[in-house]
């Protein structure tokens, strides 16, 4: 591709020796110099890197000649803030030179904005480190997120995935503070009063994106792999602020373990001499993979058995173990450039995963990957605004929108398709062959295709090059006659309307068919063009897509569908969760239609898989989001829901047993959540009496953490305008790590459209003062459960609109920006919001979220063509089934 935005290629990085010092915590500034030795391939004159928000001082470069050494400096330097890059300009030519070193000062700043080098507001869990610096109770922690361009916020760098290098890091920070980075320190020495300098070991070779630092009142745990790396147990550490490492543990049990499991599926020893785990009390994503020095959301490495939802448990575990994959899968192997970002999240999230599915088989966590990771998938991928797996990228803005669910979760999807084809084991030793061509080096799709060719002897470029390089995903229509079926594939979109322009890829789809005459099991036939007919197919029974493990829709006919809700003793937990899903779409699309969804999901009521009933919830929950503007239909479908679980719901009970299993709880979470949400008498007077208690004392009437949502909401549902100033209270002082969240998901869900204009969406942006801020990284939560609140959703929208540029500057990094626009927007049933998004955004800089501007429009698109289609029908069918 050759309109990349990529720096000149006459100067290449081989290693930088980075210091910072005399760190101001009061103007938040930090001095540099970096020393780079490089090559310079071509004579120059001009050396072009990327700065972003750094002042140079002085640059100098020395050149090695054969038989002399010859200095030039300068402090002539230009900036292109939009390319974030500044030019280095020489008086005199540099020549040509395998041994040269550039050194540049500079001053950078310590920001607030999640990237780079920033700081973290936090309130100590105890007595802090007297140098710790503070805003009335807030105090703060450094750390790093480089990922994917913003090394260049900290320091000068060439600053893209395939200019590897190798590193040495110093810092000057407090004598009473901890820090750290991807290596074991090398050694301390003071400098001035109150002060020392730290030095780190010499990095292995790797991209600027993964060099990481983090200065803070820090304690840990620790505890030792099983396996020996160099002739040791390596030492694997939790770190947090002072007062939280024993929340760490549930974190610290299953590193240690994932790290061994990984080294040997991979064949190939954990790189590093240790592996630290940082929590990080702000933060834009779930967690970051820096090599050697993963750095975590609270949420996602913190656990507290007392006080976290026992869901955290499972998302822990499974972002702990991506992050690990990582430390391979796009650490040691680094994707060539950003259009191969899949590679890295993709199989991080495989991987992930596969090693949860190791240590907690009893979790499913493969069914509960078909509900939430693949369903999460179709949805982006079912608009025409998608784009495919491998996709174009030009520069470092680009990339940030396309950390998605198409990188991740059809990632996934298509490779865990694949794994099922070709077998686990010749997948991972595909993969070992893949991680050994290629350490400490950049690949791309065609080289891990190419290994696993090699492995298989099967032509794997050919059978994934559709499902990786173009869009979207395939929907099979079945037509049946007597013993034989014939399965035409063609594109799905969710609006319905795919054009013969549109559908023009012809995808490798593995069958997955059970139920043919002649074999048990299931057969191993895949369909490699449009339309094909098998024949000697049961009658009674049959079913395509066995195990969910094909990333594709199945649109049986109607009486077959109607046939397989008696059979459901004859489908797998995936088998379920798939169906209803297909169920769920095609209706959406206009294939279907709302009341056969519905007639199916019937079947259900006396199932027992809490992961089945999710999606049966989550199904029943996009229909009410489409149609729940209209209050009667809102109200049938809410008695459909209260008659659905009635049963299930008493006989599940609001107590946890002792020893229960992990779904169950999931599952008593699932119920009373979905109880109470749709008014169901016992439940949400059982939920009003924990909410008074709790109120009266908390402390004596603690709500148990997987219902505190439930019971919170059924207080906020009775009386707003008492419940709303409760939860912000809660919000400011809870203890628990997922407490914030947890209040922000629910304050946004108030009717009352007074208390939503003057307390709720205004608190979700103001400023001042800090303490009563909602941070940027948790501002999601609350715009999402406006967004899902048909009372709330055009007065949020209104309020964006009214202060964008100010939501924009309290925001600051672009990918808050992107998430915030594609959370709030997306829900709307209303076409005319579609030209009313593109008429405010017209004159606005949309560079950051340009492409989620497309789906959020597309999606509101589907929407308002569903509601439209299937109103009157699907309030016909609650009436004739006296829901209405």
């Amino acid at each position: 591709m050759t309109d990349r935005e990529v720096l000149p290629d006459n100067v290449k990085p081989i290693h930088y020796n980075l210091s910072l010092r005399d760190l101001e915590f009061k103007n938040w500034t930090y001095q540099g110099t970096v020393g780079i030795d490089v090559e310079i391939t071509k004579p120059t004159k001009e050396i072009v890197l990327n700065t972003l928000e750094l002042k140079l001082h002085n640059a100098k470069v020395k050149v090695d000649h054969t038989k002399s050494e010859q200095t030039i400096e300068t402090t002539n330097f230009s900036y292109n803030e939009k390319a974030q890059r500044a030019t280095i300009v020489f008086d005199q030519e540099l020549p040509v030179s395998k041994k040269a070193s550039l050194t540049i000062t500079f001053e950078g700043i310590i920001n607030n904005e999640l990237a780079g080098f920033y700081r973290s507001k936090y309130k100590p869990a105890e007595t802090p480190a007297k140098s710790v610096p503070h805003d009335d109770e807030w105090h703060y922690m450094f750390s790093t997120q480089f990922e994917s361009s913003d090394a260049r916020r900290a320091f000068p760098c060439f600053d893209e995935p395939g200019l590897k290098a190798t590193f040495d890091f110093e810092v000057e920070v407090p004598t009473d503070q901890v820090a750290l980075s991807n290596m074991p320190v090398k050694e301390t020495k003071p400098t001035k009063e109150g002060w020392q300098l730290v030095t780190f070991e010499t990095s292995p070779l790797m991209s600027s994106y993964l060099l990481a630092w983090a200065i803070g009142d820090f304690e840990y745990i620790e505890t030792f792999t099983e396996r020996k790396y160099n002739g040791k147990q390596l030492p694997v550490r939790v770190y947090t602020t002072r007062g939280l490492k024993e929340q760490g543990q549930w974190a610290l049990e299953h590193a240690a373990p994932v790290i061994d499991y990984f080294s040997k599926i991979f064949d190939i020893d954990y790189p590093l001499p240790k592996a630290d785990l940082l929590a990080v009390h702000e933060f834009t994503h779930g967690a970051m993979e820096n090599w050697g020095l993963v750095t975590y959301r609270t949420t996602q490495v913190l656990f507290d058995e007392k006080t976290s939802d026992p869901r955290f448990k499972n998302s822990v575990a499974y972002v702990v173990a991506h992050e690990l994959a990582h430390q391979w899968f796009g650490n040691l192997v680094t994707m060539s450039w950003w259009d191969e970002l899949w590679l890295n999240e993709g199989f991080a999230t495989h991987c992930g995963w596969a090693a949860v599915n190791e240590q907690h088989p009893e979790w499913e966590v493969w069914a509960q990957f078909v509900n939430e990771g693949m369903e999460t998938a179709f949805r982006l991928d079912g608009i025409r605004a998608s784009h495919p797996i491998h996709v174009e990228v030009r520069d470092a803005l680009d990339v940030n929108q396309i950390f998605d669910s198409i990188s991740y979760l059809k990632g996934c999807s298509v490779l865990r398709m694949l794994v099922n084809h070709l077998g686990f084991e010749t997948y991972v030793k595909g993969v070992s062959k893949y991680l050994k061509a290629h350490a400490y080096g950049n690949a791309t799709t065609k080289d891990l295709w190419d290994a696993l060719s090699e492995v298989s002897g099967q032509d794997i470029n050919k059978l994934m090059a559709p499902w990786i390089a173009k869009i979207g995903h395939p929907v099979l229509n079945v037509d049946e006659e007597p013993g034989q079926i014939t399965v035409k594939q063609s594109r799905f979109l969710s609006t319905g309307d795919v054009k013969p322009e549109e559908d023009t890829t012809t995808w490798w789809v593995p069958l997955g068919l059970e139920g043919k005459k002649d074999e048990s099991g299931v057969a191993a036939l895949s369909l490699e063009k449009k339309e094909e007919t098998i024949t000697g197919v049961n009658d009674d029974f049959y079913k395509l897509n066995s195990g969910a493990t094909g990333f594709f829709r199945v649109n049986y006919p109607a009486s077959r569908l109607a046939k397989l809700s008696t059979q459901l003793d004859r489908l797998s937990t995936e088998d379920k969760i798939a169906i209803i899903g297909s169920t769920a779409d095609l209706a959406f699309a206009g294939n279907g239609n709302t009341a056969a969804l519905l007639t199916f999901l019937q079947g259900f009521s006396n199932e027992s898989h809490s992961l089945v009933w999710s999606q049966v919830l989550d199904s029943v929950g996009s229909v009410k989001s489409v149609f729940g503007e209209d209050e009667e239909l809102k109200k049938g479908l809410s008695n459909f829901v209260v008659k659905l679980i009635d049963a299930k719901v008493k006989e599940i009970g609001w107590e946890a047993r002792e020893g229960e299993d992990y779904l169950v709880g999931i599952l008593r979470k699932s119920l009373i959540s979905s109880a109470v949400a749709s008014g169901h008498p016992e439940v949400t007077t059982e939920a009003l009496k924990r909410f008074d208690a709790w109120v009266e004392n908390p402390e004596a009437n603690p709500i148990p953490p997987s219902l505190r949502t439930s019971v919170w909401r059924a207080g906020l549902d009775k009386d707003p305008a008492r419940a709303v100033p409760i939860l912000k209270k809660e919000w400011f002082e809870t203890k628990s790590i997922d407490g914030k969240l947890l209040c922000l998901s629910v304050l946004g869900l108030t009717k009352d459209v007074e208390l939503l204009k003057s307390s709720v969406i205004p608190f979700n942006y103001n400023t001042s003062p800090p303490s009563n801020a909602v941070p940027n990284a948790d501002m999601h939560a609350l715009a999402s459960s406006l967004a899902r609140n048909s009372a709330a959703r055009n007065l949020h929208w209104d309020f964006l609109k009214n202060h964008w540029d100010a939501i924009v500057s309290k925001i600051g990094n672009p990918i808050v920006v992107d998430r915030l626009v594609k959370v709030s927007l997306k829900s709307f049933t209303d076409e005319s919001f579609v030209d009313d998004i593109a008429k405010f955004f017209a004159d606005k800089d949309t560079t950051a979220f340009n492409r989620s501007l497309g789906t959020v429009q597309d999606s509101i698109r589907g929407r308002a063509a569903y509601k439209k289609r299937d109103s009157v029908a699907l309030k016909e069918w609650l009436n004739a089934n006296n829901y209405i």
